[in-house]
């Protein structure tokens, strides 16, 4: 009876800091929205041309102008710039909230992107215990760069959902020896692959993860990995289809941008100008209107017209420059994928923002910038602060005691990780492209510091130990 009072007790505790960790990730978020929205008309906050490009889409999708999914027109390669999915998600909100603005897609995320702190606690606690799952909630609460993102409408956050839901489902199957486990992380794969193109190769980290560290035999673990690519490859699939029977003999399977980004990878570095690369739409799209001979008011825009032959220009513009500077090249590539483990101090400025740290200033209404919540506000700025220049240390820490612990478990949920830092890091890539990287990571910081605190405790209680026994033999010697 009493231990079932205990356990009780437990779940109910388990439960109240899930509960104040929501909480936390959602006051946090509400606070960064505040200080995005106040922002919305400064591009370097907002991506206002993009989201314009996702605005018109889903309008056009409601209004029954376009389809949400298939082209009509060959010649519209603009509409494969993005997968189908953005429009889908803008034109859900829309329809759903009954207004068409960057608003109200911005407060539907903020609120969803809390709950999918759930799912960092989850892999947290599937792989390393309660008390690592609830540190990792609390950090990805706390993580300006997770919330600068989550109140960004755009596709990053709903991309990260996704992966991060896949990553957990991977993890159960990888220690349950799973095949429906494994199943629901392909097609959930699959499915952030209709947000971005980002993760669309990340099965295959996987099948190689599972091939090699996966303790079964070769069978199930062949099986195991088959069905996650199988499973992701037939989600991806009817947009590959799609793309093959409107754009053929100029196929683009999985939409464009390529080309465009590693020129403007080569672009955005200190040697751009030599290369006469762009760093940026704006630049390509005018250095591609004087090669094609337009004038300046003539429509042209990154992708359209004509924009799989111009994308595949601009790829064998900045292949044909790395062929002859692999060296120089590589060297970039390091910079690059370091760049995106800086999340303290000024960040690089080729990657955007790492997020902010909230105070009453930035993020309150004049009106409620008052003592004590003004306070309280500034006071989870400064433990923001703190936690950006702790979060690689503990993050290195925990990796080397996650691959101590447990190699094969370690190896899996860092698959994701190594494949995110190889694949942002050949090419021009911002920092909001791998949130399900930076979210992933928090679970090693996570474990880092409750393996300092668990070693601080120790040593404490040791030195407390040694002196209670000292204070013993002395009052014993007195004695006698």
């Amino acid at each position: 009876m009493k231990q079932l009072e205990n356990r009780r007790k437990l779940q109910f505790r388990k439960l109240a800091a899930i509960l104040s960790i929501l909480v936390l990730g959602l006051l946090i978020r509400g606070l960064t929205a505040n200080f995005i929205a106040a922002h919305f008309a400064d591009p370097g906050w907002f991506q206002s041309g993009s989201f314009a490009i996702f605005d018109k889409q889903a309008q056009q999708v409601l209004d029954g102008k376009e389809s949400f999914f298939w082209i009509p027109d060959s010649s519209r390669t603009d509409l494969i710039q993005y997968p189908p999915g953005n429009r889908v998600w803008i034109a859900s909100i829309y329809a759903a909230t009954g207004e068409r603005s960057a608003a109200s897609v911005q407060r539907v995320q903020l609120v969803v992107d809390s709950f999918s702190i759930l799912l960092v606690i989850g892999i947290g606690v599937s792989a390393y215990g309660w008390g690592v799952g609830l540190t990792a909630g609390v950090l990805a609460a706390l993580s300006p760069l997770l919330a600068l993102y989550a109140t960004v409408p755009g596709a990053d956050a709903p991309t990260s959902w996704l992966v991060l839901a896949a990553v957990w489902l991977l993890l159960l199957s990888f220690k349950r020896r799973s095949l429906a486990y494994g199943i629901g992380a392909g097609v959930l794969l699959g499915l952030s692959c209709w947000l971005r193109v980002n993760p669309l190769l990340l099965f295959v980290a996987w099948t190689i993860a599972l091939l090699l560290f996966l303790r079964v035999a070769w069978r199930q673990r062949l099986r195991l990995a088959a069905a996650i690519s199988a499973t992701t490859l037939l989600v991806i699939a009817p947009v590959v289809i799609r793309n093959l029977i409107v754009f053929y003999p100029q196929v683009a399977p999985t939409g464009l941008g390529v080309g465009s980004n590693f020129l403007a990878g080569i672009g955005e570095t200190d040697r751009g100008t030599e290369f006469v690369a762009p760093c940026c739409d704006a630049e390509m799209i005018e250095q591609d209107r004087r090669e094609m001979g337009l004038p300046p008011d003539a429509p042209l825009g990154l992708h359209f017209p004509d924009g799989i032959s111009r994308d595949r220009e601009r790829g064998r513009r900045a292949f044909a420059i790395i062929k002859v500077h692999p060296l120089w090249y590589a060297g970039v590539i390091a910079k690059r994928a370091l760049g995106h483990l800086k999340l303290a101090g000024r960040p690089v400025r080729s990657l955007g923002s790492t997020g902010i740290n909230v105070t009453s200033r930035k993020c309150l209404p004049a009106h409620l910038q008052v003592v004590p919540l003004s306070t309280g506000v500034n006071a989870l700025g400064m433990i923001q602060s703190v936690l950006r220049y702790c979060a690689v240390p503990f993050g290195l820490i925990g990796i080397c005691l996650a691959l101590r612990q447990d190699f094969r478990l370690a190896a899996i949920l860092l698959s994701t990780v190594i494949y995110y830092l190889a694949t942002l890091s050949v090419a021009h890539s911002e920092i909001r492209y791998g949130l399900p990287m930076q979210a992933l990571f928090l679970v090693f910081c996570a474990l880092g510091a409750c393996s300092l605190w668990k070693a601080a405790r120790s040593l404490r209680e040791k030195r407390e130990n040694t002196t209670q026994i000292s204070l013993d033999n002395d009052d014993g010697g007195q004695r006698h």
